[in-house]
């Protein structure tokens, strides 16, 4: 007797945010706009997928701004960098261009606002992590950086009547949660934004992932190693006593994980195609039902950098068929940031 036919869950939202679509579209008409090379100031956004297409075209990825020849064109990532950076490029002569994302630069403004007004500011996020490098250049004397409830309540800040906090934009939301709970028992004065720093994307794809977990016994997250947002959907799938695990590619799968439902979902760096040969995949080992849900629509669209669209119209450069996210930005006029 053959075994039961099971459902492979597939969640939406997944995959690209509208942040990642702006910062690939950037490189993708610089490239067009100022031809090869274009340098681009670490990994445009976490995932090799991209990355090595991208390179492929003739994007040249650096650590350093010292890698870049005078007079470039260089594109910081989505994540953000710090004015010394900004400096540096300019001192440089550099051609830069911007590709932060625009939910991290509010971050950004933020930080920079509570510093003029003299608070110190807690900032909760990942050491190390680049995001959180670019957001700590924004005022170095006025930020304290914590990534976990214990750093919080080991806090002594000078003057416990200004105080105010700032996060990182891909935090698990229930984490944040917390560290904001301690926060404000320990200086019940903070200040918080008025809209949470956590992206809409971090924040849908996380509820999805919560939802595919209530689903199936074994979730599949497919990102990268160095994707903050796609670990974070690894660990709310965990915290609800799910099985899950983080992939790269289709090849990653080992048939032994696929016991009973199986669920798959995306970190908001990773292409669909990806995703889809990860379907296919688990296709191929077991059988299987394809069902998806969508918790919600997304329909937020960033505008590109005036500078590059004034370029490509001075240059006539058509935007290539394959690109469909910048024909529409170039072709529809003023985008507003819309949310659903």
């Amino acid at each position: 007797m053959n075994p039961p036919q099971r459902t492979l869950f597939l969640a939406a939202p997944r995959g690209f945010c509208a942040g990642v679509d702006r910062a690939i579209d950037i490189v993708d008409m610089a490239l067009q706009v100022y031809g090869v090379p274009v340098y681009v100031r670490h990994e445009i956004v976490h995932n090799r997928h991209v990355v090595e297409e991208l390179r492929a075209r003739g994007a040249i990825f650096v650590d350093e701004l010292s890698q870049v020849p005078a007079g470039a064109v260089v594109i910081f990532s989505a994540h953000g960098v710090s004015p010394v950076v900004r400096r540096e490029a300019q001192e440089r002569g550099l051609k830069a261009l911007d590709a932060t994302c625009p939910l991290v630069t509010k971050v950004h403004l933020e930080a920079l606002r509570y510093a003029q007004q003299g608070y110190t500011i807690v900032l909760i996020g990942h050491r190390g992590h680049v995001e959180v490098e670019g957001t700590l250049g924004e005022a170095p004397d006025a930020i304290v950086l914590v990534q976990s409830v214990a750093e919080v309540e080991a806090l002594d800040l000078k003057d416990p009547t200004r105080v105010a906090y700032i996060t990182q934009t891909t935090l698990s939301v229930d984490d944040v949660q917390a560290m904001v709970a301690a926060l404000k028992r320990r200086y019940p004065s903070v200040r918080e934004p008025a809209k949470a720093d956590i992206c809409y994307a971090t924040q849908n794809r996380q509820d999805a992932v919560k939802e595919l977990a209530r689903r199936c016994q074994v979730v599949l997250v497919v990102g990268a190693p160095t994707s903050s947002n796609a670990n974070r959907l690894v660990e709310v799938a965990q915290a609800l006593g799910g099985t899950a695990y983080l992939i790269e590619a289709a090849e990653d799968i080992d048939a032994a994980w696929l016991v009973g439902d199986v669920g798959i979902t995306a970190g908001a760096s990773t292409p669909e195609d990806v995703v889809q040969a990860c379907v296919r995949r688990v296709g191929e080992l077991g059988d299987f039902r394809v069902e998806e849900f969508r918790l919600l629509e997304e329909r937020v669209m960033f505008p590109l950098p005036g500078e590059l669209l004034a370029a490509a119209k001075e240059r006539d450069v058509a935007v290539g068929a394959g690109n469909e996210r910048a024909a529409a930005r170039v072709t529809g006029g003023d985008i507003r940031i819309r949310h659903h």
